[in-house]
């Protein structure tokens, strides 16, 4: 797309309101387009539309209506959770209109530098610990895009002194065209959001919309680990700055010595960089760093080479590595109860991040999963399942697949849970249900492997009600 500027008296239209709609109408009309902004929602379930109206933009709530996308459109800004195949957007792919997210258009905004963070895991966890890496050297980041603050709102007053440190998911990442960081991070590639993309290819390549318009004056990141990672590195044109839980790298950020797959075991590790004149900067031991578990050394490697990449000195990235105690609803301790401690994992939306949650843990586990089918069969779960986990408690409308996979797993204790249309009353059984299964040393841990829309309005919603259960124990 254009600058925002360049639509001035053109007909835009935005479809979907929330934070980032909201925001980037705000500076579509700013801009002087002759703006229309639509959701299918009901005008009451809609508040923001009234702040939008008083400043004399268009609403139209309650659907879509005939004729709201027309070849007199320029532009369309879709909200990114929005699929393609909903009709106006599908319209407008058929009438060539571009399509767009708010990314796009905030990209055309910024004038401070951006960092770019996206990948199945992590994402939250690493753009957090970045802005705080930034911070603790002194190089004034600004935290925002899909972790909270919309991209539109903070890129308006971005100074060039100033970093811009942005989660993108793949939704996000699907409707640019232009969009280049000056550091660009992918974490790491699973199954995840297949209903959306409609298979593996359209999200991977999604993903990697984040490289597309990188040129050798930028820095890509990249897990040297992931194989779908390594995949896309011969299409980066950017300067390649890899991070590796398990090689010496010639040029990078790795744990040293190296883990070695799938094996436990206590060995004192650090995270070091070696720059490109091979000299090897030691940052931190890896029992010093403020999140458990492997994966988030992973995180942490990732961290620091996106600092590193923006000009930090590794010397000064110990102290905030080790202060960081992490996100909520990301492995969240939340008390101890009979002697078994309980950890809110909300966000685990993918077996992927159930798996690496439950190598968090040396005690046995009471695992609390199950949400939203996206088609997954969860037999990847099992050989975790069957080293980790001493019994399940299962609700959604996965819980009789992951039965299944918990059975296979040789476990003894399978529940489910289900209490119709109450969602709340259901988590809120599966933690009593934990509880009565929990011994003392054991976890509880929420983790779901699922997404949470077939029973909660959000990952945030699911999260809460396991943490005010698991207080009333």
């Amino acid at each position: 797309m254009n600058h925002p500027d360049a639509y001035r008296d053109q007909e835009v239209v935005v479809i979907g309101l929330a934070k980032s709609g909201v925001q980037v109408a705000k500076v579509l009309h700013q801009a002087g387009a002759k703006l229309t902004v639509n959701d299918k929602k009901d005008r009451e379930q809609c508040p923001e539309a009234s702040e939008l109206e008083a400043l004399g933009i268009s609403v139209l709530c309650g659907g879509h209506p005939e004729g709201l996308i027309h070849p007199g459109v320029k532009l369309v800004v879709k909200n990114p959770g929005i699929p393609y195949s909903a009709p106006p957007v599908q319209k407008a792919v058929e009438l060539g209109i571009e399509v767009v997210t708010e990314v796009e258009v905030a990209y055309h905004l910024c004038k401070a530098p951006i960092i770019g963070i996206t990948g199945s895991n992590g994402k939250t966890t690493t753009t957090t610990w970045v802005g705080k890496l930034l911070e603790s050297a002194g190089m004034n980041p600004i935290v925002a895009g899909n972790i909270g603050t919309p991209l539109c709102e903070a890129a308006v007053d971005a100074k060039t002194d100033e970093w811009m440190v942005v989660e993108l998911s793949s939704f996000q990442l699907k409707g640019t065209k232009d969009f280049k960081p000056a550091v660009a991070c992918l974490l790491n590639v699973a199954e995840t959001h297949l209903d959306y993309h409609g298979g593996m290819e359209d999200y991977v390549a999604s993903k990697a919309r984040l490289f597309a318009n990188q040129t050798s004056a930028d820095t890509a990141v990249v897990n040297w680990d992931d194989p779908v990672c390594r995949e896309l590195v011969p299409y980066i044109k950017a300067k390649l700055l890899p991070f590796s839980m398990t090689e010496r790298l010639q040029e990078g950020l790795f744990a040293d010595p190296p883990y070695i797959p799938d094996v436990t075991d206590d060995i004192e590790r650090s995270i070091v960089y070696r720059d490109s004149l091979g000299v090897v900067h030691p940052i931190i031991g890896v029992d010093e760093i403020g999140l458990p578990g492997r994966f988030n050394v992973e995180n942490a490697l990732a961290a620091c080479a996106i600092a590193i990449a923006a000009g930090a000195e590794p010397a000064k990235l110990a102290e905030p590595l080790s202060a960081f105690r992490g996100v909520e609803h990301r492995l969240e301790y939340v008390i101890e109860h009979a002697g078994a401690a309980y950890y809110n994992n909300s966000k685990a939306t993918n077996s992927k991040a159930t798996m690496m949650a439950l190598s968090s843990f040396k005690q046995p586990v009471v695992l609390i999963a199950g949400g939203l089918d996206r088609g997954s069969d969860y037999t990847e779960l099992v050989p975790s399942l069957q080293e980790r986990v001493k019994a399940v408690v299962l609700l959604g409308e996965t819980r009789h697949k992951l039965a299944d996979r918990a059975h296979q797993a040789g476990i003894e204790h399978v529940e489910v849970v289900d209490n119709g249309e109450d969602a709340a009353a259901t988590l809120v059984e599966a933690v009593n249900k934990a509880a009565e299964l929990a011994e003392p040393g054991d976890v509880v841990l929420l983790s779901p492997a699922c997404a949470s829309w077939d029973m909660f309005q959000s990952y945030e919603e699911r999260g809460r009600i396991f943490k005010e259960a698991a207080h009333k124990l």
